[in-house]
């Protein structure tokens, strides 16, 4: 597949999003707004920080409220008028809090013609679906990294749902249902789904086309592969290579549109990817800042 399997109905989404569509990648700038302090999964690749120097998911400089994101976003759009698309992407779960749908409210009210674009490790994806799509949220990323929970669980140590803390194959298990079932209700929505895959060498290298399978099967347009990045308690995992990724896009992309251009970007990257402009540093001249989540 080389086009985004939506029948022509996301094209005008799709054509403008450079985390979607590769032809974008080089013409179209995105910002990601660190908003959302919070997880309620633990990954065990998964490390969150505060830093200016790693380039990888899961760090900013700072954290932002949502009215101070709004503000960023003004700025942002001086330094790159390219930016089309508002993303919200940590440093936690977009969905642990309200923060990132309270901004996106926001940035909806202001900039209606941005897509709105929000990642999530899905858990609590379908019980919010509604108040998504009335921030106005148009495409959507779902980290979805196994579809059996034999092999989740040895990816994802736990889960805390309604409070309640939980582990191995039941976390696992109550994980996919919920990222199954809230990707088949986004996409009912009219939103287009992009699923994000860790790529983990010798625990779901073999397992990917499956998770490709049937994420297609409940609305899933895009499938985005992205190699491990060994740290936290897969410090010692090896991260694939270019042939390994390669064998497992192919099979993937038996049932899906592979994207394959992704930057792995921190949660405040802002700019064209495909250029490597990153306006970042502009954005944020204060000290490191962290704000209380209460």
């Amino acid at each position: 597949m080389s086009q985004c399997s939506s029948n022509g109905q996301f094209d005008h989404l799709v054509k403008n999003h450079p985390c979607f569509n590769e032809s974008a990648h080089n013409k179209f700038g995105r910002i990601h707004l660190p908003v959302s302090p919070m997880c309620n999964i633990q990954c065990r690749f998964c490390k969150r920080g505060f830093n200016k120097l790693e380039n990888r998911p899961g760090v900013s400089r700072q954290l932002l409220k949502p009215e101070r994101a709004v503000e960023i976003l003004d700025k942002a759009l001086e330094l790159c008028p390219e930016i089309t698309v508002v993303g919200i992407a940590g440093p936690g779960d977009t969905l642990a809090t309200d923060h990132a749908l309270e901004t996106f409210e926001l940035v909806h009210a202001r900039y209606p013609q941005l897509i709105k674009c929000l990642s999530t490790n899905g858990l609590l994806l379908r019980e919010k679906a509604e108040r998504i799509v009335r921030a106005g949220v148009q495409t959507l990323t779902v980290t979805v990294n196994a579809v059996k929970p034999d092999i989740l669980a040895k990816i994802c140590a736990y889960i805390v749902y309604n409070g309640q803390y939980q582990t191995g194959e039941d976390a696992a298990r109550w994980l996919i249902m919920a990222q199954l079932s809230g990707i088949t209700k986004l996409a009912k929505l009219g939103v287009v789904v992009k699923v994000n895959t860790v790529l983990i060498p010798g625990i779901n290298d073999h397992h990917v086309e499956e998770v490709a399978q049937v994420t297609a099967s409940m609305g899933a347009s895009v499938i985005n592969i992205i190699p491990l990045i060994p740290q936290n308690e897969f410090e010692g995992y090896p991260a694939p290579n270019c042939d390994e990724l390669q064998v497992v896009r192919e099979a993937a992309e038996r049932h899906l549109t592979v994207f394959r251009h992704c930057r792995q970007c921190r949660a405040d990257a802002c700019g064209i990817p495909g250029q490597n402009l990153d306006f970042a540093a502009e954005l944020y001249d204060q000290p490191l800042t962290t704000f209380s989540h209460g």
